[in-house]
């Protein structure tokens, strides 16, 4: 009798071993091939454009010298595209922000793109409004500012900060922070930038 209860408890600790094993080779096997994709296929971060930037503020409104130093007020809305330009990855773009930059200050209040999902070779494109309203500027940008509105054109930066995941079948990857910086160089008279500029992108 004890010797038949050792051997059930013996075939059914091999039994619940050989699941296990399973269950861990399959798992194993599901990562490898999914390494395996992800090295074929070798993802490539998103391409960034800033196709139109249009500048409708941009001053510093005037401040008698007994009072504070005067603040930068900004208006412009920005056109940006993203492109995916991957085969068979999909793009989860998570928490996206979008602000203004100036002399590596950020300038405007930041707008939030909604999440959204971008299949291969798919282009996306926003058109954000940012504001800066009453914003301190440190001596050197004052005098920075100051400069450019004498000479009619302003260097801006359009940024972009937030979170990607890559999508492959139905496997999704882990989360990777996404910065994008874009060059906007705006003459004051047009208040648009020449053409379309690639922007400088980091995963």
């Amino acid at each position: 009798m004890w010797k038949h209860r050792c051997y059930h408890d013996y075939e059914r600790r091999r039994l619940i071993r050989r699941i296990l094993l399973g269950i861990l080779a399959f798992v194993g096997l599901v990562l490898l091939t999914i390494i395996v994709i992800l090295i074929i296929l070798r993802p490539t971060k998103p391409r960034f454009t800033l196709q139109d930037a249009v500048l409708y503020a941009f001053n510093l409104p005037p401040s008698p010298p007994e009072l504070p130093p005067p603040t930068l007020n900004l208006t412009m809305q920005a056109t940006l595209s993203a492109h995916n330009p991957n085969d068979g990855i999909g793009i989860f773009y998570r928490s996206l922000d979008v602000y203004v930059s100036y002399r590596g200050q950020q300038v405007s209040r930041a707008v939030v793109i909604p999440p959204s999902y971008q299949d291969h070779h798919d282009i996306t494109v926003w058109s954000p409004y940012l504001y800066g309203n009453a914003v301190p500027l440190p001596p050197y940008a004052l005098d920075a500012v100051r400069e450019e509105l004498n000479t009619g054109a302003v260097m801006l930066k359009v940024v972009v900060e937030g979170e990607v995941k890559w999508k492959v079948g139905s496997w999704v990857s882990g989360t990777y922070h996404l910065h994008v910086n874009c060059p906007a160089y705006i003459r004051l008279a047009g208040g648009h930038i020449s053409g379309p500029e690639r922007c400088g992108v980091d995963v």
